[in-house]
């Protein structure tokens, strides 16, 4: 099975505030969000970003987001994952 790509999606500044500190304005995540993101694996790595698509949720402003993860993951040759087929 094809693994999930990370959430990530290469720009990786972070300015946007948040209550965990501060997000990156290329996909939401935290530094620290980051560091766990690169450990997960198989279904983990849906749920993580299944986190993550909520969370740009609740921030707002992350409509580009989702092109360039379709993308990345039709590049990668991978399914999208519900969660990301959802928010369309």
């Amino acid at each position: 099975m094809p693994k999930t790509p990370s959430p990530c999606i290469g720009v990786c500044k972070f300015k946007r505030p948040g209550p965990a500190g501060a997000h990156c304005i290329g996909c939401s995540m935290t530094k620290d969000q980051k560091r766990l993101g690169k450990a997960a694996k198989g279904r983990a790595m849906a749920a993580f970003v299944a986190l993550v698509v909520a969370q740009q949720q609740a921030m707002g402003r992350y409509r580009h987001w989702r092109p360039a993860y379709l993308k990345r993951c039709l590049k990668k040759g991978v399914p999208v994952p519900e969660a990301v087929r959802r928010t369309g």
